[in-house]
């Protein structure tokens, strides 16, 4: 726990058994309370492996209901266990688990409602093995939704996040799509609140056990990420309304804000 908060750690996992344990292992259980995985239907051993090294809570999917779905699992049993800050940690190993304190420390004093961990920040993102052409659209698009959503990130892409318990229970994720852009939306639906977000340095890692998506998904979910950020600046604009923003207020609280 930090100073009497419940601390939780998700795992979103597909086909992770050669990292699930190297990522396990450097979890800083002095702070942590609980993990939690969900296994989105992996073709490998990773339920197994989860099991052997002692993780309580594990979660599996029949079918593969996707990176937004497997999210929404986690999120929604994080809170049925009483989680107040919930981290979540892809086990792939491209995120190290070793800034867990530091986000920790950011939600419990109070000082941020969300914390992303951001490979923008600083040199260390092509060093680290990101693609040219991924960095590239990384830096593009994060310009053009600071413009659209009306705020300032260094990363919008970034899938090592940590919330409190009380933004989980202000937006409507459980609405959101099930695929790669849930993260995007979820986000505008976090800034639409105007929930307070900040970021910490993530030193990147790329190598072939790291989960990563192909061009041309990189390219459908960069098309739905603009998509999301029109959304957004016309709801913001009184334009229009969407449902990925109904029941959400200027303060982050219940209320009816789109149709």
């Amino acid at each position: 726990m930090y100073k009497g908060q419940r601390v939780v750690v998700v795992l979103p996992a597909y086909n992770a058994h050669k990292t699930l344990k190297k990522t396990y292992d450097e979890i800083p259980f002095d702070l942590v309370d609980e993990v939690v995985l969900c296994d989105d239907a992996s073709q490998d051993d990773t339920l197994e492996v989860a099991r052997q090294i002692g993780i309580r809570h594990t979660i599996r999917h029949q079918t593969n209901k996707g990176y937004g779905g497997n999210q929404k699992t986690l999120y929604n049993h994080a809170l049925a266990i009483g989680a107040d800050i919930i981290i979540m940690l892809h086990p792939d190993y491209q995120y190290t688990p070793k800034l867990i304190p530091a986000m920790v420390n950011m939600l419990g004093e109070d000082l941020y409602d969300v914390v992303l961990g951001s490979r923008i920040l600083g040199k260390g993102a092509l060093q680290g093995g990101m693609p040219i052409y991924k960095y590239i659209a990384n830096r593009l698009l994060t310009f053009i939704q600071n413009l659209l959503v009306n705020h300032k990130l260094s990363e919008y892409h970034t899938g090592y996040r940590a919330f409190t318990r009380r933004v989980l229970e202000a937006i409507p994720y459980n609405d959101n799509d099930d695929d790669f852009i849930f993260d995007n939306e979820m986000l505008s639906q976090i800034i639409y609140a105007g929930f307070r977000i900040g970021e910490v340095s993530c030193p990147t890692k790329y190598f072939p056990e790291a989960s990563s998506i192909n061009l041309r998904r990189s390219t459908k979910y960069g098309l739905g990420v603009l998509a999301v950020s029109i959304k957004h600046f016309l709801q913001r604009a009184g334009v229009a309304r969407f449902k990925l923003y109904r029941n959400i207020n200027a303060r982050g609280q219940s209320g009816d804000a789109g149709g």
